[in-house]
């Protein structure tokens, strides 16, 4: 089978060995910025380059002119896009070139927060309140009736970036006014202070086969705005908290119209209720290292089984989940004040993996015990900050790929 994986940021090298070596022929469509990057070279039978990765008309128009010409030899049999920025860009091909796979309505629900929201929501999956910024009296009658604080957010950025907190009336029209012609992309929605929790997934044939629930430390909101350290943990296997997860995310993944792929689902657990909101998710792995994380408390990789499921959706051919370990792990990254970090002060153990990454400083420890994960996640914070190696930058005013 011929695929074209569109990926515009450096990511998904397993899912380019894995589609390779499932036979099929692997055509990369990227930002012509990162060209020089190690990609799989070996995997890849034919690259092109885009020098404007926007998601705008311009770009658009390029793609699929430049996929017509392409498509007068050459068969593309799938689309796959590996980074939240290209699910749009996939799905236009897709529906132009009528390819099979997640159409543009479909991907709305996994890029767009407001359709996420108002989907989630008409299906009866919890949400906390929030409001489109479309006219001034719903979102005038929203702020008097919803309590503050409030977070405005873009509607189709990833992660944190973007993201302001407001705890006025005041404050909250001006960031919105600030936001000039551009407010229609984004949002308003209440802060519920909470523990986030990411459920990393897989899904053939709309149902989910593969699930592992996680809870972040610090937030990625936290992080980004506060200049935290990122951290994540495995859930308790088994417990009740893993077991409502894995729910909403089902609830999720079904009402949104998933049927296969690699998921990312973000959840608050909020502490007023102790219920869980669903926040937002994404078809896609999730990033900053997590599907290595996954990979070492469960044993799967999310990138090369998400290959061979595309590869099985394509061809018809059944596939067999690996056998799904049962460890803890834990993850830790900081940017860093040196350009190659000393790791020789981390010597625990439980590391299974080292970030090597300029002005970054990561670990991946993994154990029987989450009780043991814990405890390193924080010795590992501590020595970060107290030993010199933390760095910070402040958060982008306005939402960057």
């Amino acid at each position: 089978m011929n695929f074209l994986c569109i990926c515009t940021y450096f990511k998904g090298v397993e899912f380019l060995k894995s589609c390779k070596a499932e036979g099929n022929k692997v055509f990369l469509l990227t930002n012509q910025k990162l060209k020089d990057k190690p990609w799989p070279w070996e995997s890849i039978d034919e690259v092109f380059y885009l020098d404007n990765v926007d998601n705008n008309f311009d770009t658009y128009h390029k793609i699929l002119t430049g996929l017509a010409n392409l498509m007068r030899t050459v068969k593309i049999d799938r689309v796959v896009a590996l980074d939240d920025f290209d699910v749009e860009k996939a799905a236009l091909v897709r529906e132009h070139f009528r390819i099979p796979g997640m159409g543009q309505t479909t991907a709305r629900y996994f890029r767009d927060k407001l359709a996420m929201r108002v989907q989630a929501q008409d299906l009866g999956i919890a949400v906390p309140p929030f409001s489109p910024l479309f006219h001034d009296i719903d979102i005038t009658e929203y702020l008097q009736r919803t309590p503050a604080p409030w977070v405005i957010k873009p509607r189709s950025e990833a992660s944190a970036a973007g993201i302001k907190k407001v705890h006025s009336f005041q404050e909250a029209w001006d960031t919105i006014h600030a936001l000039g012609e551009e407010r229609h992309n984004f949002l308003i929605e209440q802060f519920k202070p909470g523990d986030v929790y990411h459920v990393d997934s897989l899904t053939i044939n709309g149902k989910v086969i593969f699930t592992r629930c996680n809870q972040y430390l610090n937030t990625p909101f936290e992080v980004a705005h506060g200049g935290g350290i990122f951290r994540s943990v495995t859930v308790e296997h088994g417990s009740e908290d893993a077991k409502l997860l894995k729910k909403v995310n089902e609830d999720v993944m079904r009402a949104f119209g998933m049927r296969s792929s690699a998921s990312h689902t973000e959840m608050i657990k909020c502490y007023e209720d102790g219920q869980f909101y669903f926040l937002e998710t994404a078809s896609r792995v999730g990033g900053a290292n997590l599907a290595e994380m996954v990979e070492y408390s469960s044993g799967i990789n999310l990138w090369k089984e998400w290959a061979k499921i595309e590869t099985m959706i394509a061809t018809g051919d059944t596939y067999e989940l690996p056998k799904v370990e049962d460890y803890y792990s834990g993850i830790i990254i900081s940017l860093s004040s040196y350009e190659h970090p000393d790791y020789t002060p981390f010597n625990d153990p439980e590391i299974v993996w080292k970030m090597n990454e300029e002005y970054h400083i990561g670990l991946i420890v993994r154990s029987e015990s989450r009780a043991k994960v814990l405890e390193l996640m924080e010795k590992y914070a501590i020595m970060i900050r107290d030993l010199g190696y933390h760095a910070s930058a402040p958060a982008p005013d306005k939402p960057v790929h």
